[in-house]
């Protein structure tokens, strides 16, 4: 069985050729073999091609994948190695979407660069996001572990020198970047939370890295804070990086300065009890600008107490959310508060407590009778714990007894947290919402923190410090962008696309460079993004 072509003349002189598929068949009565046709093609010049290759390809499943290649022609064709390249595909797209090519090629404009900066920043971004690791392993993951796309190599010194320039373009280089993308995004700013971290250095300290309260439990070590500012849909806006013994109450007016030349709009600022003062209060009111603020509701000031002894009903508005709004005060003092109530988080609030009563009973009865005694250590360390040592107190004669005030005090504050809003426009529904909307923040940092291996940190000067940090809030907008249009996690979509590989082929012609097929996943991630799924073959390098 054999594919021949014949020849007809036509008429008007033309030739037309068809192609069949043959097979010989002896004739008795003359005693030769001739061609018996199975099956015509059709003309040469109209082939169903892709019938043709569903042909070829049902066959070869009948024979080994050795003697398919050598059916094509291809005995020497050998498979040299494959390499991830659907993450870093989408992440290179979505960063040119964004523009930074352009921001950064037009900086680089200025500067006597020949080497591959804007590609190495990106590589460094992308590392972040797919595979974090040092900057020396970044040098080997693109090297070897990743089909990045780059057109020229990319090595250490390329990333250093890359990260002294991104440095140097931060101010600039964040604002343009968040209004490419909302403009790209069609973002609107109404609500902008901020919220402040920290993270912990594998250094020595100094006037930078410095010792204070660590929101990552490593008290042992010097760090730096961390802030950050982002829009309810949980893109950032901007990142600070701070002196590790920076105090929160201090950034608020910082932020405000830095944000002010952005002409953000009218735009309400959402803070953390941690960051609620009489002086930021005024500092977010600047220039018309309003706020919602968690107030600390044991922290015994008399208009917060005012506030929570209001009288009045809770009104539902969502499930497991109910809210009472109250003001306090008259003219210059007039304060605006919503008073909200969990009470699922209230169910969760007395069963923590009672345990904790009861582990305190349980303590108290295995000291015995302590009075007319000295103090033992456990007794200090009971009265001086963090949790239960407000449950307790100690009558005149040394005996320990739960402190029953002090339980009916914490019992009214179960499942209730207290805002404090200037803004009079917005509901106390509106204002719960957007309160409850701060999680953004803490997922932010979340995805900082394990996501994208922001810590611990181990460069020695301030600038690479600095530079690390927005690589990260680089790799965090472009893994927001990702999850927000389409819908799923970060670590479902790398999961997915990470088995999207460029294949390498060699002969002694040349090398080829061809991706594997697409699965329906993958389909669907690049179709959500908008972003063209890339050549069946990449690359064809002949042989000199």
């Amino acid at each position: 069985m054999y594919v021949r072509t014949i020849s007809r003349k036509n008429k008007d002189g033309s030739v037309t050729t068809y192609v069949q598929l043959a097979h010989n068949v002896r004739d008795p009565k003359r005693g030769f073999a001739r061609a018996k046709v199975l099956h015509t093609f059709g003309r040469a010049d109209a082939l169903d091609l892709t019938a043709i290759r569903r042909l070829v390809k049902s066959l070869c499943r009948f024979i080994s994948p050795e003697d398919a290649l050598a059916a094509r022609g291809s005995t020497a064709l050998r498979f040299i190695r494959s390499r991830p390249m659907g993450g870093a595909h989408l992440l290179r797209q979505l960063w040119e979407r964004l523009g930074l090519p352009v921001v950064l090629n037009n900086a680089l404009a200025e500067r006597s660069f020949s080497a591959p900066v804007e590609w190495a920043v990106f590589a460094m971004v992308a590392n972040r996001a797919l595979a974090p690791d040092s900057k020396r392993g970044v040098e080997d993951w693109v090297r070897e572990d990743v089909a990045l796309g780059n057109p020229e190599p990319i090595s250490l010194q390329h990333l250093y020198r890359a990260m002294d320039f991104l440095l140097a373009q931060d101010a600039g280089l964040q604002k343009e970047v968040f209004f490419s993308t909302a403009d790209l995004f069609n973002i609107e700013v109404d609500l902008l939370f901020f919220d402040t971290t920290t993270t912990y250095a594998e250094c020595e300290e100094d006037d930078f890295r410095r010792y204070g309260h660590s929101k990552d439990s490593r008290p042992d070590r010097p760090q730096v804070v961390i802030g950050l500012a982002v829009t309810k849909e949980g893109l950032p806006v901007r990142c600070w990086v701070l002196p590790g013994n920076t105090q929160d109450m201090t950034t608020v007016e910082m932020i405000k300065t830095d944000l002010r030349g952005w002409r953000l709009g009218r735009c309400v600022w959402v803070l953390d009890r941690g960051l609620s003062s009489e002086e930021n209060r005024m500092i977010l009111q600047r220039a018309g600008g309003h706020y919602i603020l968690g107030e600390k509701l044991r922290d015994r000031q008399a208009v917060h107490k005012e506030a929570l002894s209001f009288k009045g009903r809770f009104r539902k508005v969502r499930e497991n959310l109910e809210v009472k709004e109250i003001v306090v005060g008259a003219g210059e003092r007039r304060r605006r508060f919503v008073l909200v109530f969990n009470p699922e988080q209230a169910r969760k609030d007395k069963a923590t407590r009672d345990k904790s009563l009861q582990k305190i009973e349980e303590t108290i009865k295995g000291l015995g009778d302590p009075s007319g005694k000295a103090h033992k250590k456990s007794v200090c360390a009971l009265l001086s714990h963090r949790t239960m040592g407000r449950f307790v107190r100690q009558t005149k004669t040394g005996k320990l007894r739960i402190n029953l005030a002090k339980v009916q005090e914490e019992e009214a504050l179960d499942g209730k947290y207290l805002l404090s809003t200037s803004d009079d426009t917005l509901s106390a529904e509106d204002v719960a919402l957007g309160y409850k909307q701060l999680a953004e923040v803490e997922r932010a940092f979340r995805t900082l923190k394990t996501t994208l291996d922001l810590r611990p940190l181990y460069h020695r000067k301030e600038e690479r410090i600095r530079a690390h940090v927005l690589l990260c809030y680089l790799a965090l907008l472009l893994v927001r962008i990702a999850e927000r249009e389409t819908g799923e996690t970060w670590d479902r979509i790398r999961s997915v696309m990470e088995r999207f590989h460029l294949g390498e082929f060699s002969s002694k012609d040349g090398r080829v460079f061809q991706r594997t097929e697409l699965t329906s996943d993958q389909a669907n991630i690049f179709n959500r993004l908008k972003i063209a799924v890339p050549a069946e073959v990449l690359d064809v390098r002949l042989s000199a």
